[in-house]
């Protein structure tokens, strides 16, 4: 299909969508990956199926959140530099202004049925979202049963034995490239024609000298000026160079850094109490936008509680900053290194490298959507150690049965009924809103 002379949307046609999808993408990564390929692949056919997840497996590759800069790649590639600002900013925006409020909410009031019901409902929406996407990806990507092993050791391997999945990746990449010259008919891949390419950007110095400088102003601004105004041990220049340094070592998206962070904050910082993690963590999961906002509730809390300023005011700046300083960074490996990726395309020995990478991601996806799961059907897990691993297992006991109800009713809805998005969200919303009043 030539995308070119088909299904090319206008700048305002794509802007008002990536505006739905921000809105919509609940359920982390692997949620907001199932929206995206909904609706810009099988609905709107604006970009092909392996476009999509070439797009995917080059941003599995980069610190920070894979979903935001997929949007912001596929952005870029309708409409180069405005539709990649436009899709990455309408990704986050919806869950930023959510999260702020919900933090605000949280440091006076902690608890509103009405709210919580909300979210209790668009949890189980999403269960049954991402196992519908992680299915239909499947079915698409894994052609021969060595992807379908790869794909199965992909899962084994972060799931079990916890190796950091940019590594999986990257092995899968190795093994598709080695495998493609011995034996493609394993891979069945081929390199792409351009008939399903956009017209590429071709890459150069000047370019990207113009961009790194544009990104670096961006970036350090802000920190520069809490430096200048509050002085370089103050709260708010504190979480600029922290969350600076998150942005650059993010490999594996918000899951990944969640551990890490969640103990600075706590036992370096003091910016949060032990329990307050996970609240902002449960809010995050169950707002629109990367999961990888829980940033911005702890730069909230630290600002609210440190800053020395009005409260409020100490909690928003503490919030934008947090955020700032980890998305700029998404702008600038996804406007950076698209072209080369794009041109990249052509090569048979890469596609083989591509097509395994792509039976990897299912694995990948696979372990996000069981780990979102598990964590939506239980209310408490235990950390199992064997052999020198570790894992967080559900206690049994635990199983919470009314959202187990209504994720089965999700589940049967998508799978069996074929629900639509809209209906599926809403009614699982309005569910869970009356089981809490009641």
């Amino acid at each position: 299909m030539n995308i070119q002379t088909q299904n090319h949307p206008t700048f305002a046609e794509a802007f008002w969508t990536w505006a739905r999808i921000g809105l919509l993408s609940f359920g982390g990564p692997a949620g907001q990956i199932a929206l995206m390929h909904r609706i810009v692949v099988d609905e709107k056919k604006w970009v092909s199926e392996p476009q999509f997840l070439h797009a995917l497996n080059f941003c599995m590759l980069l610190p920070g959140p894979e979903a935001q800069q997929t949007a912001t790649y596929i952005g870029w590639l309708l409409h180069r530099w405005k539709g990649g600002l436009a899709a990455g900013l309408l990704f986050i925006l919806p869950g930023l202004a959510v999260i702020l409020g919900l933090s605000t909410i949280y440091v006076l009031w902690r608890e509103i049925p009405l709210v919580d019901g909300l979210f209790f409902g668009l949890q189980a929406a999403v269960l049954a979202i991402v196992f519908e996407a992680t299915q239909r990806i499947a079915r698409r990507a894994i052609k021969t049963r060595f992807l379908l092993s790869l794909s199965a050791a992909a899962f084994i391997g972060i799931f079990v034995l916890q190796i950091p999945f940019p590594l999986i990746v990257l092995g899968a990449g190795v093994i598709g490239w080695i495998v493609g010259r011995k034996r493609p008919d394993w891979i069945a891949a081929q390199a792409k024609h351009d008939g399903d390419v956009l017209p590429s950007v071709a890459p150069s110095w000047s370019r990207n000298l113009g961009i790194l400088v544009i990104f670096a102003t961006l970036w350090a601004g802000p920190v520069l000026w809490s430096f200048a105004v509050f002085g370089p041990d103050h709260v708010l220049s504190r979480i600029g160079v922290f969350f600076s340094e998150m942005a650059v070592v993010t490999f594996g998206g918000a899951y990944a850094v969640l551990a890490y962070v969640g103990q600075q904050a706590v036992e370096h910082y003091g910016w949060l109490a032990p329990g307050e993690m996970l609240h902002g963590l449960g809010l995050a999961e169950t707002t629109p936008g990367p999961l990888i906002l829980v940033l911005t509730f702890v730069g909230y809390l630290a600002g609210f509680k440190d800053s020395g300023l009005d409260p409020l005011l100490g909690g928003l700046l503490g919030g934008l900053l947090a955020t700032w300083v980890t998305f700029v960074p998404c702008f600038l490996w996804i406007f950076l290194g698209a072209p080369y990726v794009e041109r990249a395309r052509h090569v048979q020995a890469f596609a083989h490298a591509l097509a395994a990478i792509t039976a990897a991601v299912v694995g990948v996806i696979l372990n996000l959507a069981v780990w979102f799961s598990l964590h939506v059907l239980f209310r408490q897990m235990q950390t199992v150690s064997l052999g020198g691993f570790s894992w967080d297992l559900p206690v049994l006991s635990s199983l919470d049965p009314w959202m187990a109800a209504l994720s089965a009713a999700a589940l049967i809805a998508v799978f069996r009924f074929h629900l639509g998005l809209g209906w599926l969200l809403g009614g699982a919303a309005l569910a869970g809103i009356m089981l809490r009043l009641l």
